[in-house]
């Protein structure tokens, strides 16, 4: 058992609850990569939010883990590959936030409703919200409806307005994933990267949250270096 760090939401808080490009994609390649460990598994997670992923601590304070197992689902048997059956009238399990549509129209989970769920949040780092936060409703079966209709009127290009295609891509092929297919997780990986190099930037793990706690350990910091040095001699 590894003692874990913060959560992404918690982080996301600690920056003003907006993160920059450059976090968002050196997260989302190590993000793809745990959700595929976890399919490669025979499980699909089934409540993917930024609380439940934590960055590590001390020398593995870099590296993205992915906890709270308590929805997830076996989607296939462990020996033959076999998948599980396609149904509908399903209750939404997970967040309703991070929900894919598949979920909301009550179709059984599978992997690519995971991987679309992963892109609500990139989206939710970069954007600071989603156009389906904050909506009032009575009951919790009304605010879930409510948010169903939201993201169904929402289009892919609505949400990612002024933002790189690549996010769109990303949403295009996840949306585009029949139910038993085996996602390209590959693709998906390389569509960001691809973008990353393009941006000029470098993967040397400097996160927003690593500029700021550096800044605000200096400020800490200074009032006794100053005391100290104007006590130096030499």
């Amino acid at each position: 058992m590894d003692l874990l760090g913060p959560s992404l939401e918690d982080l996301f808080n600690f920056c003003s609850r907006k993160l920059s490009l450059k976090t968002v994609l050196m997260l989302a390649d190590q993000m793809i990569n745990r959700v595929e460990f976890v399919h490669s598994k025979s499980f699909l997670h089934r409540d993917i939010k930024p609380d439940n992923f934590l960055m590590g601590l001390g020398r593995r304070a870099n590296q993205v883990y992915v906890i709270d197992f308590g929805l997830a689902k076996k989607y296939r048997d462990t020996s033959t590959h076999q998948h599980i059956p396609y149904r509908e009238n399903k209750n939404l399990t997970g967040t309703a936030r991070y929900a894919s549509v598949n979920t909301h129209l009550g179709i059984e989970q599978s992997r690519r409703d995971d991987l679309e769920s992963l892109g609500y949040v990139l989206m939710y780092f970069l954007r600071g919200s989603l156009p389906w936060q904050g909506l009032k409703a009575g009951t919790k079966k009304q605010k879930y409806e409510k948010i169903s209709e939201k993201k169904v009127a929402t289009s892919i290009e609505a949400l990612c307005r002024g933002y790189p295609t690549e996010f769109t891509s990303y949403f295009h092929y996840c949306r585009s994933l029949r139910f038993d297919d085996k996602p390209d997780y590959s693709y998906l990986k390389r569509l960001f990267r691809d973008l990353f190099i393009r941006e000029g930037f470098q993967f040397d793990y400097v996160f927003d949250w690593t500029i700021l706690k550096y800044q605000q350990s200096q400020i800490a910091s200074a009032p006794p270096r100053v005391a100290v040095s104007l006590s130096c001699t030499h």
